[in-house]
């Protein structure tokens, strides 16, 4: 029986490979991170962080060592098994028992593996990110990995929805810009809304516009992208929902994914 922070999503994956995402009960922090923060960068007490970070390396079947990013909004992607925090954005990695993670409380952590369980990669894709080609750029990268002739999927985990996340016309623009064919112009715009309240304000679906971004690098099979962390206050973080509540303060979840040693 999973442990309260573990979640595993219900979706098809090989064998060989394993796929967590935390969420925020069941763990040792308190007060604005309670209580399974596995971020050592929000003022939280490091000990306790230890301890959930040693909570969830036990919960993991298969896997022996966490790669942790310090992450900071890049496209910039590295192989796992490097320094403990290097400054990135995305990893990947063959190596079994290794696990890629990202840490979000807001922004997406969109996971990747070989249909053959050969390779795997962990992407945190804010907006910043997806604008900017976390993806895009990275994605030649990953196919080199694994098994040649076996297709990328995808699991989109928890993240803010377009109902809760406004942007200014500037970062709209941006998202338009950087749109290279025209589905992807066509994406943004059914993925973007007007506010009905703030005039040049936008709502904007960005777990839709990841879907498209991966349909046009050619992952066909992308799943997940349907849970909020703004609303789903019970289960997970939310930058966005404690700013609004006037103390930003607060935990980060971490997506997680590797190839299991036998």
């Amino acid at each position: 029986m999973a442990t309260a922070f573990a979640h595993y999503p219900d979706i098809p994956l090989p064998d060989n490979i394993g796929l967590l995402v935390s969420r925020r009960e069941g763990g040792r922090s308190v007060g604005p991170y309670s209580s399974f923060n596995v971020a050592d960068h929000v003022g939280d007490d490091p000990a306790r962080v230890t301890e959930n970070r040693a909570l969830l390396l036990d919960e993991m079947a298969g896997a022996e060592q966490i790669q942790w990013l310090t992450q900071t909004h890049s496209s910039q992607m590295i192989a796992a098994g490097q320094a403990q925090s290097p400054n990135a954005d995305a990893c990947y990695s063959e190596q079994p028992g290794l696990a890629c993670a990202v840490m979000t409380a807001d922004c997406l952590p969109v996971l990747l593996w070989r249909k053959d369980g050969s390779a795997v990669a962990a992407v945190h894709a804010g907006w910043r990110g997806l604008a900017h080609g976390i993806l895009s750029d990275n994605f030649p990268s990953l196919q080199s990995l694994g098994s040649q002739g076996s297709p990328w999927q995808a699991y989109i985990g928890p993240a803010i929805s377009q109902t809760h996340f406004e942007i200014g016309v500037e970062v709209l623009e941006t998202f338009f810009e950087v749109a290279a064919t025209p589905e992807l112009l066509d994406a943004t715009a059914k993925a973007s809304e007007p506010s009905k309240l703030n005039p040049l304000k936008y709502h904007l679906d960005l777990a839709a516009i990841a879907r498209a971004q991966l349909l046009h690098l050619g992952v066909t099979e992308v799943f997940g992208g349907n849970e909020c962390s703004f609303e789903e206050a019970e289960h997970y973080f939310s930058y966005r929902r404690a700013s609004k509540a006037g103390d930003p303060r607060c935990g980060r979840m971490v997506s997680l994914i590797w190839r299991k040693q036998a």
